[in-house]
């Protein structure tokens, strides 16, 4: 396994990070919380030290499973990436939208992140993943109700106490990265990075390598279109948020499929699967830290693991991008 700082940190964390939205089982049709933790437990046997979580997803499941997963692991050697600003328990913020939890109950999601609220969260968040500090604590996402000025003070206040080690953003453009910079030594923007999902290469990647943040790429996958498994007419179990996503139509499959079906041989000579080319092209793009890759289960997980050992050579990754340029 690679593992690189983030940012100016000392904070190093492994280039493939487990994405543990799925694990929660919210808007992915449900869950096995035993696969989920033998996902996690796997992966770390092949050097996947760092774990990406949020309160959220699952409200709460997933820290859950993530702290039952490490209880056995020195805390020093795993690496906790989570999350605060959206809430399922307080009406109070930017109404983000409604959902149904884990049982079916409706429920809705504000964004959030006034100071008494991270207060809250974060000593959640502890309880939940068994531990006493949290690696990186990020805003999940920007929400317009509270200054940043608020939230980032907060944030440095809590790595003041040492229950949070570094701070990060999530989903921020570059000026509010300028503003929370202002309170708070930020060590990394997380955002939505794949081949078909590159707008952050028009401003936010320039910003962070000229001011030495990381850049954590969620979705890399896009969510499972581009491991080349699905197909038009895809059926998605219920609650599955990506049955109304227009990266799933028809279309939208088809034209994706195109694309990796000419780069499949170049995946075959190296005796890969296209999620692992997929995962190392993302790992080899200007700015792009680490990729964060989501697992069911324990073979999902360990053949996203074994992604960092493939090597593309300039001449193979050009032809990536030549083929990619003709379905954008």
């Amino acid at each position: 396994m690679e593992y690189r700082n983030l940012g100016e940190t000392d904070l190093a964390v492994s280039a493939i990070t487990f994405g543990a939205w799925a694990a929660g089982g919210w808007m992915w049709g449900g869950n096995d919380a035993n696969d989920a933790i033998k996902a996690i437990q796997s992966a770390y046997d092949l050097g996947v030290t760092s774990i990406d979580t949020a309160p959220i997803y699952g409200q709460g499941t997933s820290e859950e499973i993530v702290g039952e997963a490490i209880k056995d692991i020195p805390r020093d050697k795993v690496q906790i990436l989570t999350k605060f600003g959206m809430r399922w328990d307080l009406e109070k913020g930017d109404f983000a939208f409604h959902s149904k939890n884990n049982q079916g109950k409706e429920i809705d999601i504000y964004k959030y992140a006034g100071r008494e609220s991270i207060k809250k969260e974060v000593e959640d968040s502890l309880k939940r993943l068994g531990t006493d500090y949290i690696d990186l604590y990020q805003i999940h996402w920007p929400e317009s109700t509270t200054p940043i000025q608020e939230t980032f003070e907060t944030v440095a206040e809590l790595i003041k106490e040492g229950k949070v080690r570094h701070a990060g953003v999530c989903n921020y453009n570059v000026e509010q990265m300028k503003e929370a910079e202002k309170y708070v030594k930020l060590a990394s923007n997380q955002v939505p990075f794949s081949m078909v999902k590159r707008g952050i290469e028009d401003e936010v990647v320039p910003y962070c390598i000229e001011n030495n943040k990381a850049i954590l790429a969620y979705s890399p996958l896009e969510r499972g279109l581009l491991t080349g498994k699905m197909k038009p007419g895809q059926k998605f179990e219920e609650g599955d948020h990506r049955a109304s996503n227009p990266s799933f139509t028809d279309e939208s499959i088809s034209r994706t499929n195109t694309f990796l079906e000419k780069v499949r041989p170049l995946a075959e000579q190296k005796n890969a699967t296209l999620a692992q080319l997929v995962l190392k092209w993302t790992l080899e793009r200007p700015g792009i830290t680490i990729a964060l890759a989501g697992a069911r289960n324990a073979n999902q997980s360990v053949q996203n693991a074994k992604a960092v050992n493939l090597e593309l050579s300039t001449e193979e990754i050009d032809f990536i991008n030549t083929e990619l340029d003709k379905i954008s």
